[in-house]
């Protein structure tokens, strides 16, 4: 039971990561300018209130910049994206804290699970507040979307809610139990891979906050080289990595070629270990189904839906490899020799 409920709550929160990638995509995010963690749950109702809100997004540099003249209904469509997206953060807390409550008061929760619990709920409470913290840097003069930084900052947060949720849903189902150890060999490479699939995530944000998707939209070469022209323009030399658009794109690139060779060596050293061969293979077409699809998002110059499934291809890749890594975790223990038996010499 409490497994279901956890696994429950990381599907809601892998929905909400896409949520997220098709509001920032279809530049949503700015269209709602108060932060109300109550009543912005209750959407407008009124013309009053529409134009009221409206008013509001009419002076920031979005609309002077990029969608000045679209109308009320223009801003209706962005707006209720937006809406949905908060909307849909506010039930994950509700889903996550009754359960929690009632399961907690019957004691169907292990009491070593709880400060978990628990924590993981405040950090859900601290993504609504870096939510707003990323949203309120595109109100800033000439901004029209929002800091890369804080972006990546959001995404990261989520994401790392999201993998302890699986992680703490998996202990609660599969808890520790003699077994056979996996063959030692996987570990690091499944850690490493673990890293490489993190790196690759972050390079991504910042793909997508820099919108360094819509240039260099050729495969493999970049323009006609493997290393960009002007791969180290900025100075110092470490801003490149985070607000060179041709050095970001070519690090993403990089990271995602060599999470791509790292998962298909661990996915076929896992096959040939003994591993389950459905999660073998759940591994293998996870990597290359994703590779396929960042690829795709490039040559077609980011599309909405295909790059959105870009983004939830990741979560995915992760956390099927949160899965394996579990399997190959400490939690498994070497089955125990079978005592020998006592022998009872007669008094």
């Amino acid at each position: 039971m409490v497994a279901a409920w956890l696994f429950t709550v990381a599907a809601m929160i892998l929905a909400m990561i896409v949520l997220g990638g098709a509001t920032r995509l279809t530049g949503s995010g700015l269209s709602i300018m108060e932060w109300a963690p109550l009543l912005g749950a209750l959407p407008p109702t009124t013309d009053a209130e529409w134009q009221r809100l409206f008013g509001l997004y009419q002076k920031i540099p979005q609309y002077t910049l990029v969608n000045q003249g679209f109308g009320i209904d223009g801003f209706k469509h962005i707006f209720w994206l937006e809406w949905t997206h908060r909307l849909w953060g506010r039930l994950i807390g509700v889903v996550f804290l009754l359960p929690l409550l009632w399961l907690g008061v019957t004691g169907r929760i292990q009491r070593r699970l709880l400060p978990r619990l628990g924590l993981l709920f405040l950090l859900g409470g601290l993504q609504g507040a870096v939510g707003w913290f990323m949203v309120a840097s595109g109100f800033m003069p000439d901004s029209t979307a929002v800091s890369p930084y804080r972006l990546v900052i959001h995404l990261v947060l989520a994401l790392t809610l999201y993998a302890a949720i699986v992680w703490t849903g998996l202990s609660t189902l599969h808890p520790a139990r003699t077994r056979p150890m996996p063959p030692n060999h996987l570990r690091p490479l499944a850690f490493a891979a673990l890293g490489s699939v993190c790196l690759t995530i972050v390079a991504g944000g910042f793909t997508a906050g820099l919108h360094a998707g819509l240039t260099y939209n050729t495969f493999p070469l970049m323009d006609g080289h493997w290393v960009p022209d002007g791969y180290t323009m900025l100075h110092p030399l470490l801003r490149n990595f985070t607000e060179n658009v041709a050095a970001v794109q070519f690090d993403h690139r990089l990271l995602a070629t060599v999470t791509l060779a790292l998962l298909s060596v661990l996915a076929v050293a896992g096959w040939r270990s003994g591993l389950p061969r459905g999660l073998a293979i759940c591994l293998g077409a996870a990597v290359v189904g994703q590779y396929a699809l960042g690829v795709t998002t490039l040559l077609m110059v980011v599309p909405v839906p295909v790059a959105t499934l870009h983004q939830a291809g990741a979560a995915i890749l992760l956390t099927v490899l949160l899965v394996l890594v579990h399997y190959l975790s400490a939690e498994s223990r070497p089955l125990a020799a079978k005592p020998p038996p006592v022998e009872i010499s007669p008094v």
